[in-house]
């Protein structure tokens, strides 16, 4: 009987030498960083970034921040605009071209057309469901407009009228995610449920959470035909082929060791990043197969929130207090 527990208990401590060892497994590092991290002239909390052209762009936050750069985001100034006594909160930014669009809380939203020379505050209906969240510049005087609730408006005569896309609204949500050609997705406040909007549907389709873990964010593919789900404990999903509620096997790109994971982006087809909490930082360069860490940006004192590439050679990671991420082309190639 004695040797029968002396057994049973070396299993079990090799049971948990086993689980030390995986736990102990690193991502394994990138052989540079493509990063330069930039302290911006704020201390407020960055939330969007746009371009009008290569050289040309704004960053918006909170406290009305308004940031303004001519050299492709190496060096930014503050711009202030005159909106009274209101303290404002700037959500979203977007440009097509010279023109472009702001919104922000309380209901706020603001329209150029001369790339920022020149502001015009437009009027917001007070029966707006919710606070607008989002807004995309889709073309000469047409852009596209969402609330925290799930409310889709869209303009076609510069922001004079706006007509409803859905019949109703899906719930607070904390986060939504346009793709390439117009559809949306959306995460419930609690993270147990999402949903998704196509253009010309006039309701949003609500899916249940696929596992016991809460959703954090969700977005699209690169080319709008898939979704991927980054939920709680650094997990990461993609959907299949076959629908918005099929999904392919958990990942974990920070080998679990990740406060969170907060957002993706793709730069390329099959080049992948995920930004997270603690400066977390990982790219796949095979479409999400493998995975390797940025350690050399865990030195910046951030949670990296929102991944931006403008395209293949043009990136930036928002990060907090005026913390803002570059990316730098030259550094871009993997190792052999």
């Amino acid at each position: 009987m004695t040797s029968l527990k002396q057994y049973f208990k070396q299993i079990a401590m090799l049971l948990v030498v086993a689980l030390l060892c995986v736990s102990c497994v690193k991502t394994p590092a990138m052989s540079s960083s493509p990063w330069r991290s930039l302290q911006l002239p704020t201390e407020s909390n960055l939330q969007d970034l746009a371009f009008s052209d290569k050289q040309h762009g704004w960053v918006v936050g909170s406290d009305a921040t308004l940031l303004e750069t001519t050299d492709g985001g190496n060096t930014w100034e503050n711009r202030k605009l005159e909106l009274g006594n209101q303290k404002y909160r700037f959500n979203s930014i977007s440009f097509k071209g010279d023109e472009g669009w702001i919104i922000g809380e309380p209901a706020l939203m603001l329209h150029t057309t001369d790339a920022g020379k020149n502001w015009s505050n437009l009027p917001l209906s007070s029966k707006l469901p919710g606070a607008p969240s989002t807004i995309v510049a889709l073309g000469k005087n047409s852009a596209e407009m969402t609330t925290n609730v799930g409310a889709i408006y869209r303009t076609e005569d510069g922001g004079k009228n706006w007509k409803s896309l859905v019949n109703d609204a899906v719930g607070l949500f904390r986060t939504i995610n346009r793709s390439v050609d117009g559809k949306y997705v959306a995460v419930s406040a609690k993270g147990n449920f999402y949903s998704v909007w196509k253009p010309g549907n006039e309701s949003w389709e609500p899916h249940n959470r696929n596992s016991s873990r809460r959703v954090s964010t969700m977005g699209f593919t690169r080319d709008g035909s898939g979704l991927w789900m980054l939920a709680r404990g650094g997990q990461l999903q993609f959907s299949d082929d076959t629908g918005a509620e099929e999904w392919k096997e958990a990942e974990f790109p920070g080998k679990k060791d990740n406060i969170g994971l907060l957002d993706l982006a793709y730069r390329t087809p099959e080049e992948i990043w995920v930004s997270g909490g603690s400066s977390d930082l990982m790219r796949s360069i095979d479409g999400g197969k493998t995975w390797e860490k940025d350690y050399a940006i865990q030195s910046v004192p951030s949670n990296l929130y929102k991944i931006l590439f403008l395209s293949e050679d043009q990136g930036f990671i928002i990060g907090q207090r005026g913390i803002l991420l570059k990316y730098d082309a030259s550094a871009s190639a993997p190792a052999a």
